[in-house]
C-alpha cells in the first residue's frame, strides 16, 4: 500500500439529537494528510467524502476517544478492520496511574513527566477513598488517571522507578518516585502491574459501577478552573497545574470531561451575544478533553484567581501581564489556555 493510500478504519457513532437516533459510521483516517471519509452504516452510502480535518491526528483516534468531525461530535466505539486492530491496539494499551496522597502537591511535575514520554490522558479525577483501604491511601485525596499509550503498563512502571524511594534514587535517579517519593510507602504514585489489573482498575475509578470514593469538591470559598482542550493536546496540564499551585493556589478537587456540544453551549452562556467570540469558543471547549479543577486560597479566590490567568487575548497579556497563565501558555483569544468561572456549580 503506497504511503498515500495508508489508511485506518474505525467504527464510530454520533447522537443526532433531532431525530433522537444514534448513527453509526465507519470512519477512514489516512495520516499522510490527515483526511477523513466516512460511510453510513444503516443505509450503505458515503457520507463524507475525503477532506482535511485540522489538528486531527492518529495518536486521537482510540476505542472511547471523541472527536469532532465539521462540529459532530463522533465516539470512537471500536476498529472496523483487522488490520488496524493489528497495527494499534498495543500503541493504545491502557494503565491506570493513581498519584498517591504524599505527592498530589506535586502533580504538576507528575502529570508533565507523563506527558513527556508520551502517554496521553484519558481520563482523571482526584477523589477520597472509602477507609475499608489501606490507612495510608485514605489520609488524603489521590489523583486517579488512565492513561494510554504503547506499552503503557511496562513503560509506566519504568517511569515510576523502583517501589522503594531510596533505591529508585540509586538506581533510577529520573524516575518519579525518586524525584517525588519519600520511602516505601509513600512513594508519590502507583500502576497496574498487568493488563487484568490494568482492566479492574481503570473500572473501578471510572467504569461507574464498583468505585467507593467520593468526590473532594469543598464548593465553598473557591472558583472553577478549566484547562481547554488544545492546551490538554498541548501537553501544558502539568505545567499549568505547577503554575498555580507556585503561586500559592490549591487544587483542592479536579476531573476530567469531554463535554458535548449543548453542554459546553449551556456553560458559555453567559458569553453569548456579549463576546464575538462565543461560538469558537463553544467549539473549542468540546472538540476535546478538558479538566475541571476547583481552586482554593486565602482572601477573594475569585478576584485573585483572575488576576493570575490574566487577559483573555494572550498576546495582550503577554505585553501587560507576562507572569500570567494566558502569557505563558494561550495561544489566542480562543486558544487561551483556561476558562476560569466564578462559582463552582454543584451540578
Amino acid at each position: 500500500m503506497a504511503a498515500s493510500d495508508e489508511r485506518y478504519a474505525f467504527l464510530a457513532e454520533w447522537y443526532d439529537s433531532r431525530a433522537a437516533l444514534m448513527r453509526k459510521y465507519q470512519l477512514l483516517f489516512y495520516p499522510n494528510d490527515r483526511s477523513v471519509e466516512m460511510y453510513d452504516i444503516k443505509n450503505r452510502r458515503l457520507f463524507l467524502k475525503r477532506s482535511l480535518i485540522d489538528g486531527l491526528e492518529l495518536h486521537h483516534l482510540f476505542i472511547g476517544a471523541i472527536i469532532n468531525i465539521h462540529s459532530r461530535q463522533l465516539t470512537i466505539t471500536d476498529y472496523a478492520d483487522q488490520r488496524t486492530s493489528n497495527l494499534l491496539r498495543n500503541k493504545n494499551e491502557k494503565t491506570l496511574a493513581m498519584i498517591k496522597p504524599d505527592a498530589v502537591s506535586q502533580m504538576g511535575g507528575i502529570i508533565d513527566m507523563i506527558h513527556q514520554e508520551g502517554f496521553h490522558i484519558c481520563e482523571a479525577k482526584m477523589v477520597r477513598l472509602s477507609s475499608y483501604l489501606m490507612e495510608f491511601v485514605t489520609s488524603g485525596p489521590v489523583v486517579a488517571m488512565e492513561l494510554k499509550g504503547a506499552n503503557a503498563i511496562d513503560k509506566w512502571r519504568t517511569l515510576l522507578g523502583p517501589t522503594d524511594s531510596a533505591t529508585a534514587r540509586n538506581e533510577a535517579p529520573l524516575s518519579i518516585r525518586a524525584k517525588f517519593g519519600t520511602d516505601n510507602t509513600k512513594n508519590a504514585a502507583h500502576g497496574s502491574d498487568s493488563s487484568k489489573s490494568a482492566e479492574r482498575e481503570i473500572d473501578f475509578f471510572f467504569g461507574g459501577r464498583t468505585f467507593i470514593g467520593k468526590n473532594t469538591a469543598t464548593f465553598s470559598d473557591c472558583t472553577l478552573c478549566v484547562i481547554k482542550p488544545h492546551a490538554i493536546i498541548e501537553g501544558l496540564t502539568g505545567k499549568i497545574i505547577s503554575a498555580i499551585t507556585s503561586k500559592g493556589f490549591e487544587i483542592s478537587a479536579l476531573q476530567m470531561y469531554h463535554l458535548e456540544r449543548a453542554n459546553s453551549e449551556e456553560f458559555l452562556e453567559v458569553y453569548k451575544g456579549v463576546v464575538d467570540e462565543y461560538k469558537s469558543m463553544v467549539e473549542e471547549l468540546c472538540c476535546g478533553s478538558c479538566l475541571a479543577m476547583e481552586i482554593r486560597s486565602q482572601g477573594d479566590v475569585p478576584i485573585a484567581f483572575r488576576d493570575f490567568v490574566g487577559p483573555p487575548d494572550p498576546e495582550i497579556a503577554r505585553h501587560l501581564r507576562p507572569g500570567t497563565l494566558r502569557a505563558m501558555f494561550g495561544n489566542d483569544k480562543i486558544k487561551n489556555s483556561v476558562q476560569y468561572f466564578f462559582k463552582v456549580l454543584d451540578h
